[in-house]
Formats: structure tokens, C-alpha cells, sequence
């Protein structure tokens, strides 16, 4: 008998150990509680360098960090805006669809359109072929916004060669994926613009905030001078251009500064756990979260399941509720995690394609094989597949048969294999 976890069980939850503190109280005992001091000069510098890039400006937020890409992006291809507009207004914008809101939002900000690109099934990134469609389509886009999903690289070589050859520049969205590898290269240092976070919930934290990376100091400085209100260099406070009060707290900045020492010791933890459930799902219908093996390294930052079609039992979700109906040696994600619920683990479902957002629903969605609006309702009532006998909506899919697992890295191996039982559990 399964006795329910006397301590939750999370997700992602920050691991402190104890030098953080250490920051914290120096910039408290020396009076440098803004957005100035030399915790936020010592984390850019650290995570420049570990990235791999020239230049880290410290930022409130991932979001932070997005938006301002996005405006230096669109800027540099479109020119300053009209005051008062966004520098995108009405300008199309490919997106990554398989993705948390906070990767699309900013370039709404800024006036953009969001266009989403399907995902495949070998990263559950943005699939290249799909990318390519889209060219067709809107030959006009010049910005892509690239997500690394759950810390898995996505196909970078192939989206690279798409982008450039339309004259497209790159925004990657690393916020998951810090510590992750393409070909011996870290994400974020693969992009025009790189962006990532330190929200509570990532592999390193400061209960908040976030980073641009770049190797343009050009760049790096007008990333700096938005984020403190495009405050002029003057006597008294000159603004020439909207600015944003976007800067990381020097207090924040120390919990960081205390994590970066742990980064590879928390990716070591995250491996482990995902290793432990992929053996221990072996026998299971389901397969891991899968990454190129072959030229990228994940952060593995957290470990999801796909259940296999023809395991899944039947399974309804409307917009705020899911229905399932139990069947032996069936599951569905929404069953599994209310059985995690229920022994006090925390699961959570796959993202939710931002084309079946309420909010995103009209904006473009293009599969391989060219739009996909009409093809992602005929896949959702009745199966529809393509030419190659594969969904005509990958992220759908993933969403429908997919879940994240608790994936803390304080999680005990005793704790892990309850977990995998009550997993099991479901299947029988």
C-alpha cells in the first residue's frame, strides 16, 4: 500500500545551499539593495562566461529579457518606431508553439504577430521542415523566436540554415535550458539575441530574474539603457526613447551569484532523475522526453513522458477541466496526475500550444505541410493524420499524451521510485 508523501513532492523547486545568504547579507550590510552593485556585475560576468558570450545584462525577468530582444531584433530590421508604437507593429513574427506564454507575449508588446511553427517529435521543438513551409507562406518574416523545450536543445544547425538563408535573425529563448548543449556549444550563446531565467522553478535561481546574452557590446548597451528607463548620460534625468525599469536587483542578483557554482552539480541531479524514470518506465508503454543524442546535451532540467497512442485511455479537455474514463493497461495524462495529486506529488500537463490559446486562436499555424488551422481541428475530433502517417498537429499531441513528472532535484531516490509505482499503477 502507497502511504502519501508526508512532505510534497515538487515539480521544480529551488536548491539552496547556503552561500546565497552569504550575497545576500553583503548587499544588505553594505547598503546596495538597487539595481547597482557588484553582485549583478559579478553574476553577468559569471554567466557571460560560462554561456560562452562576450556580454550578460542582468534583467528582473526572463520576460524582461525577451522583450528587450525583441525590440533590439526589431530595430535593427525594421528602424525606429513612430514614438508611442512598437518597433514589430503588424509585423509577423515565427514562433515556437510548444511553449509557455511568457516566450510570445513580449513580442506582442512591441505590436507583433505571433505566427506558430509545429512541433516535431525528435526534441519537441520547432520543426524545421514545418519552419520552411512557413517561408512559403509569409516570405516577409524576418524574426524567429526559438524555444528550447523542458532544457532540450532543438534542432539548431537546420533552423540556422533555414533563418539565414530568408535573411531571418534568430531571438533563442534559452530561459529552460541554461547548462544545456549543441555541439559543444551552450543555448543561448546560438541566437542573434539569447535570453534566459533564474525564476524559481530553473536550474539556477534568484527566486526571479533573468539575463540577455549577447556578443555585441552595441547591443548589450542599449539592452542596459532600456532596462534602466533609457535614462541619457547627463546631470539630471534626460530620456530620449522609452526605457523600462527592467534591471535585476543587486539582491536577487547575490541568491544567483551564490547558485552559479551549483549549476553543474544540479544538471548531474536532473540526469539522475531522468535516467531513474526511463529505467524505471521500461517496461511501460510510454517513452522520456527525447534529445538528440547524437549533438546536444539536455539540462535535463524536466523529465516528461509520452504515453503511446494506443496505451491512452479516453481522455477529454475543454478549457479549464479535463474527463477521463479508466480503462486496464490504459492511462492519460490526466489520470496520472491525479493520482500524483493524490499521494501529495506535483506533476503538471505538457504546455499547451499557444494556437489553441484562447487569446493566440486566430493568429497563423503552420505545419509541414503548410497551414495548419483547419488540419489541427480535424487531428483533434478525429485523428487526422498527414502524408507520412504522422499527426498534422505534433503539438497537439505531445499536449494529449504528454505530462511533466516531479522532477526536484531534493526528491530522494526512495522518494522517485513511489513515484514510479504509482506510475505504474496507472496501467494496470
Amino acid at each position: 500500500m502507497i502511504i502519501p508523501f508526508e512532505n510534497k513532492v515538487w515539480l521544480a523547486s529551488p536548491t539552496m545551499h547556503g552561500q546565497e545568504i552569504t550575497y545576500v547579507t553583503e548587499a544588505y550590510e553594505t547598503n546596495w539593495m538597487s539595481t547597482v552593485g557588484k553582485n549583478i556585475n559579478e553574476v553577468e560576468k559569471a554567466i557571460a562566461e560560462k554561456v560562452g558570450v562576450t556580454y550578460g545584462v542582468a534583467l528582473a525577468s526572463g520576460t524582461a529579457s525577451l522583450h528587450l530582444a525583441m525590440k533590439l531584433a526589431g530595430e535593427a530590421i525594421y528602424g525606429q518606431p513612430e514614438t508611442g508604437k512598437g518597433v514589430l507593429l503588424n509585423r509577423k513574427v515565427f514562433c515556437s508553439d510548444l511553449t509557455f506564454a511568457a516566450t510570445v507575449n513580449p513580442l506582442v508588446y512591441e505590436g507583433g504577430i505571433p505566427v506558430y511553427i509545429d512541433t516535431e517529435y525528435d526534441t519537441w521543438n520547432m520543426d524545421p521542415e514545418a519552419l520552411e513551409k512557413a517561408f512559403e507562406i509569409y516570405p516577409d518574416v524576418k524574426i524567429i523566436v526559438l524555444v528550447h523545450l523542458y532544457g532540450t536543445p532543438a534542432k539548431i544547425d537546420e533552423i540556422r540554415a533555414i533563418a539565414d538563408a530568408h535573411g531571418a535573425v534568430i531571438v533563442e529563448d534559452a530561459a529552460e535550458s541554461l547548462g544545456a548543449f549543441y555541439k559543444g556549444k551552450q543555448t543561448g550563446s546560438l541566437g542573434e539575441y539569447g535570453c534566459i531565467s533564474f525564476n524559481g522553478n530553473k536550474i539556477i535561481t534568484g527566486s526571479s530574474g533573468g539575463m540577455f546574452l549577447t556578443d555585441s557590446r552595441e547591443d548589450a548597451e542599449k539592452v542596459r539603457k532600456w532596462s534602466t528607463q533609457s535614462r541619457e548620460a547627463a546631470a539630471w534625468y534626460q530620456h530620449e526613447e522609452v526605457g523600462y525599469n527592467y534591471r535585476m536587483s543587486n539582491v536577487i542578483a547575490g541568491v544567483v551569484r551564490g547558485q552559479i557554482p551549483y549549476l553543474e552539480e544540479h544538471i548531474a541531479q536532473k540526469k539522475a532523475i531522468y535516467e531513474k524514470y526511463k529505467e524505471g518506465f521500461k517496461n511501460l508503454p510510454v517513452i522520456m522526453n527525447p534529445f538528440d543524442k547524437e549533438n546536444s546535451e539536455p539540462n535535463y532540467w524536466l523529465s516528461c513522458m509520452l504515453i503511446n497512442q494506443e496505451a491512452m485511455c479516453q481522455q477529454v479537455r475543454g478549457e479549464q477541466e479535463a474527463l477521463y474514463i479508466s480503462e486496464p493497461r490504459k492511462s492519460c495524462p490526466t489520470e496520472i496526475l491525479d493520482m500524483l495529486a493524490k499521494y501529495n506529488a506535483e506533476g503538471r500537463p505538457i504546455w499547451k500550444p499557444m494556437h489553441m490559446q484562447p487569446i493566440y486562436r486566430m493568429n497563423g499555424f503552420v505545419t509541414r505541410e503548410g497551414n495548419g488551422r483547419a488540419k489541427t481541428n480535424a487531428y483533434i475530433s478525429g485523428g487526422a493524420v498527414g502524408k507520412d502517417g504522422m499527426p498534422l498537429d505534433v503539438g497537439v499531441d505531445i499536449f494529449h499524451r504528454g505530462l511533466c513528472l516531479p522532477s526536484d532535484n531534493k526528491m530522494t531516490e526512495e522518494q522517485q521510485d513511489i513515484i514510479i509505482e504509482i506510475v505504474k499503477g496507472c496501467f494496470q
